[in-house]
């Protein structure tokens, strides 16, 4: 019975990724229960598991602003996109309060100004590739630079810390997170736009929340 929510989260993930081939309509349907599912997962671990509660709980509002992310950007109207835009920042924000509160510590401007000049970089390139224009291009950058900025600290975790199982898989989470949210940029402005776009989207989004729930739980359990 423990293994019911894994269980249902898997199911959910199979069939909205069948859908983006075969039925939109389908995976659409299936989508708002995503993130609510792995929350569930979340806490049937928590159960089990002696854990910090700060993390746990900072961990399960990342994914609740996630769900109301994804349920803005089931509508293509640009308010509800704009929206997305802010719930997935807020979410981003829960996750950094997690991660960069831990990386950061310590941490020199001998760091802090070549990482900033890098992730500025990155924003600045991102945003002439993906031909960010208009009312959207303060909002992105907005959010290409906290995206950026959960990248540069995951990527101070793994260097600086031993736990290097733990900030691998956060890296690797928060890289797939930028790259899906790239291609659903690269969709919006006409940039990139295939047969399959919506199911690299939903499967790099995907694996990638499901990569900070776990990395998250390995540093709430120290």
């Amino acid at each position: 019975m423990k293994q019911l929510p894994y269980i249902f989260f898997g199911v959910a993930c199979a069939v909205n990724l069948a859908g983006r081939i075969w039925n939109p309509a389908l995976a659409s349907a299936v989508k708002p229960a995503l993130m609510p599912l792995l929350a569930v997962c979340v806490l049937t671990y928590a159960l089990s598991h002696t854990l910090d509660r700060r993390t746990l709980s900072l961990l399960i509002s990342a994914e609740l602003f996630g769900c109301a992310g994804d349920i803005f950007l089931l509508s293509n109207k640009f308010i509800f996109f704009a929206g997305g835009i802010v719930m997935f920042l807020i979410g981003h924000i829960f996750y950094l309060t997690i991660f960069g509160g831990r990386s950061w510590k310590g941490l020199g401007w001998k760091a802090w100004l070549p990482g900033a000049i890098v992730m500025a970089a990155l924003v600045a390139l991102l945003i002439v590739l993906l031909r960010v224009s208009g009312t959207l291009l303060p909002a992105m950058a907005v959010y290409g630079s906290v995206l950026m900025l959960l990248i540069f600290s995951t990527l101070c975790g793994l260097m600086r810390f031993r736990d290097k199982g733990a900030w691998g898989i956060l890296l690797c989470g928060a890289v797939l997170f930028a790259f899906s949210d790239s291609m659903i940029a690269a969709g919006i402005f006409g940039v990139a736009h295939f047969a399959l776009s919506g199911f690299v989207v939903m499967l790099t989004y995907l694996i990638a929340q499901t990569l900070l729930a776990i990395g998250a739980l390995r540093l709430a359990a120290k």
